[in-house]
């Protein structure tokens, strides 16, 4: 895993002003959070750099494109084809996300995306099917409770994190 540092106060400002307006003008956020326009165009772009910022496609939901189902694969796989395993599921449309996971009966957590039943049928065949893939276990996702957040943490950065004047 890569390491992507530390977030500075001034940083994590800048993150909360483009969160309430994603749409904003480097001017405006500017003004938002008291620096130059220069200032805040030079940061956003150490951040993307950095690979901060996520790419836009992660606030996307895969129910405008017709995929009213979540589900959670837990999949076990054979370790020395990790990385045959990886690419494979890659080549999935329908899988959403892979991480890597310890502490239990499953090497992988994998999120996909399914139209109804049927297509979830068909798509966790499809992750089982996958070379080096030794077992699976397949969770729906009932709702979510509390969606995908990193805005308290960048409240708490903002408030006691470093003004990014030591370097």
């Amino acid at each position: 895993m890569r390491s992507l540092g530390r977030l500075d106060r001034v940083d994590a400002r800048l993150l909360l002003a483009l969160i309430a307006s994603p749409r904003a003008t480097v001017l405006a956020l500017a003004e938002q959070v008291g620096l130059s326009r220069n200032t805040v165009q030079a940061r956003l772009a150490k951040l993307e750099e950095r690979g901060v910022l996520a790419a836009f496609e992660r606030s996307l939901h895969p129910e405008v494109l017709g995929y009213g189902l979540t589900a959670y694969v837990t999949v076990r796989v054979d370790q020395h084809r990790l990385a045959e395993v990886a690419d494979g599921l890659a080549a999935v449309p329908e899988v959403i996300e892979v991480l890597g996971v310890s502490g239990g009966d499953a090497d992988l957590l994998v999120r996909v995306a399914a139209r109804d039943a049927d297509d979830l049928y068909r798509v966790a065949g499809r992750v089982l099917a996958t070379p080096g893939v030794e077992r699976t276990s397949t969770a729906l996702a009932m709702r979510t409770l509390v969606p995908h957040r990193v805005t308290p943490l960048l409240r708490r950065a903002a408030a006691d994190g470093d003004d990014g004047a030591g370097g």
